[in-house]
Parts: structure tokens; C-alpha cells; sequence
């Protein structure tokens, strides 16, 4: 019997175009994962990206106006949870206000060791 521990890591990319809303959950991530003493990286901040589109404003297709073109920004964010699977797991299903979008991805890491 193979007793090798085997750990997960769960990355979050959070991203919102709310920069408080979105440092405000990670904030609330990370007092979360100090309580229960998880491995946390991060938060990583990644640059801004500012998205700009435009807007047609016609009826038909022969109609090239266009209003402004709407612009805002996408602010990102990049956690790591090492282990405690639970709270990575409760973390991604928490309900997120509609502006702040969130993603997850579970890498399974085998410990030492393991025979193949």
C-alpha cells in the first residue's frame, strides 16, 4: 500500500473591473486561509488591461455610425492554496458579487517517492 501524500493546488484568478470589490474578496480569501493556517501565494497583481469597445449605433447595416466606444478596465488577480482542499473548495463555490469573476484550477501534485 501506497501511503505517499499527494496535494492539491488550487489557483484562483479573480478579475473585476471593481478594484476595491475585487481587492476586498481577496482580502477576505486570504484572513480565511491565515485562520485555518493554508499555504497561500500570492496575491500576484497582474497589469491592468484596459478594454475598449465600440459600440454601432445603426439600424441597418449600410449605417457606419457608432456611438463612443465604451472603455473600462479589467484588474486581475492570482492566488495559490497549497493544500487544504476544503477551503479551496469553499472558497470557489462562495457566491461572488456579478462584478467580480472568478476562476479555479486544481493541480494535483504527488509527493516524493512515488513509484510508477
Amino acid at each position: 500500500m501506497n501511503n505517499t501524500a499527494m496535494t492539491f493546488v488550487t489557483r484562483l484568478t479573480l478579475q473585476s473591473g471593481d478594484r476595491a470589490a475585487l481587492d476586498g474578496i481577496v482580502n477576505d480569501i486570504k484572513s480565511s486561509a491565515e485562520r485555518k493556517g493554508a499555504a497561500l501565494k500570492g496575491p500576484h497583481s497582474h497589469p491592468p488591461k484596459k478594454i475598449s469597445v465600440p459600440q454601432p449605433c445603426r439600424l441597418h447595416t449600410d449605417d457606419d455610425r457608432h456611438f463612443d466606444s465604451w472603455e473600462y478596465t479589467v484588474f486581475t488577480r492570482e492566488l495559490e492554496i497549497h493544500g487544504h482542499d476544503n477551503l479551496a473548495r469553499n472558497i470557489a463555490s462562495q457566491n461572488f458579487p456579478d462584478s467580480v469573476h472568478i476562476e479555479a484550477e486544481v493541480e494535483q501534485i504527488h509527493g516524493a517517492g512515488r513509484g510508477n
